[in-house]
C-alpha cells in the first residue's frame, strides 16, 4: 500500500511531522510518498531516514518540487 502526503508550501518543520504523523498509521512494510517544496527538505528527510530507520527509497527533484518516498520499517 502506498499513501500520499502533501507538504508543498510548508516549510521545516511542518514537512517532517506530517510525515511522521503518517507514518505512524501505516503498517511495515507499506511505502509513503512525500511531496514537497521546501530546498531544506532533501536534508531533512535523509536525517529522519537515518533516524528511525525508516527506508528512503526514492529522493528526487521534479521542477520546483521534491519527491521522497519511505517504507515504513
Amino acid at each position: 500500500m502506498e499513501q500520499v502526503v502533501d507538504v508543498r508550501g510548508l516549510s521545516c518543520p511542518m514537512p517532517i511531522i506530517k510525515t511522521k504523523k503518517a507514518m505512524d498509521q501505516i503498517q511495515p512494510g507499506d511505502a509513503l510518498v512525500v511531496l514537497a517544496t521546501d530546498p531544506g527538505a532533501v536534508a531533512d528527510f535523509q536525517a529522519y531516514a537515518r533516524r528511525t530507520g525508516h527506508k528512503l527509497l526514492q529522493a528526487e527533484q521534479v521542477e520546483k518540487e521534491f519527491h521522497f518516498k519511505l517504507e515504513k520499517v
